[in-house]
């Protein structure tokens, strides 16, 4: 599932690429993916244009030159292509939105969304999320204050949405990797140092994975070399059984509450 770099990778890129240019035609292929009559989404879409898109946690927010948003949540296994008809993935879309010859393709969103609402609406969907972590404000004392009121495995605490936005499997174990803690230790059992390194690690693995281009398997458009870099770079996630880059030991895969979770076992404490 893209987590905050995939999307925040995908923002700035679509930032650069479909800007203040019209969208000509909207296709529905899957009624589900929506929130309303095929027919209404298309007239309120038709000849807006999109002036802004931002990211909050692990969605896209297309803000609307009628004042409306389209908030999208890929989910597991959706993502994106902008391009023409002859570059498009040869791949079920669920829904496209056409800028004259070019085209944004939402891909696989058999569990994810691409609802139109109010912004209202949008802030209210939005309104439970935990604090962005890479937001100037997000500082590290507040981190500590925030973790004086939780409890809870440190691997659940992190993927927890309501805790902090935007981190999932992916680089809960990287981040874990980094501070070199255990992943399935407990948040209150920790020394004020350690949260002091899981703070650090968070933002260091997200900005990398940012700057890199995330982890996502698919380029955003035909030549992008961005997207997708940081898969090569993960020190332990989808790494069960291959080397500790830092200790040398083997890369273990185990399940905490039905999420999967690598970590090394030599220097992970």
């Amino acid at each position: 599932m893209p987590e905050l770099p995939e999307m925040e990778n995908y923002k700035i890129l679509l930032n650069e690429l479909i800007i203040s240019r019209p969208i000509t035609s909207i296709t529905i292929n899957r009624d589900k993916s929506i929130n309303m009559p095929a027919q209404s989404f298309i007239n309120q879409l038709n000849n807006a244009s999109i002036v802004q898109v931002e990211r909050r946690a692990k969605h896209l927010l297309f803000h609307l030159s009628n004042q409306k948003v389209l908030l999208l949540h890929l989910m597991l296994g959706g993502w994106m292509f902008y391009g023409s008809e002859e570059e498009k993935p040869k791949r079920t879309i669920q829904v496209q939105l056409s800028f004259g010859e070019k085209h944004l393709y939402f891909i696989g969103l058999r569990l994810g969304y691409l609802h139109l609402l109010t912004k209202e609406e949008c802030n209210k969907m939005l309104g439970d999320l935990g604090p962005e972590p890479l937001e100037p404000q997000f500082t590290e004392e507040i981190f500590l204050n925030i973790l004086k009121e939780r409890k809870g495995t440190i691997k659940l605490k992190l993927v927890d949405q309501h805790f902090i936005s935007g981190i999932g499997n992916c680089y809960s174990d990287e981040i874990c990797y980094e501070a070199q803690i255990l992943p399935m230790r407990k948040l209150e059992e920790l020394k004020e140092t350690e949260h002091r390194k899981l703070y650090r690690s968070m933002l260091q693995t997200l900005k990398s994975a940012t700057t890199i281009g995330g982890y996502m398997e698919h380029p955003l458009y035909v030549g992008d070399k961005k997207t997708g870099s940081y898969d090569e770079r993960c020190k332990v996630y989808d790494r069960e059984g291959e080397t500790c880059p830092r200790c040398k030991n083997k890369i273990v895969l185990i399940k905490i509450s039905s999420k999967k979770c690598f970590y090394c076992p030599g220097c992970q404490f």
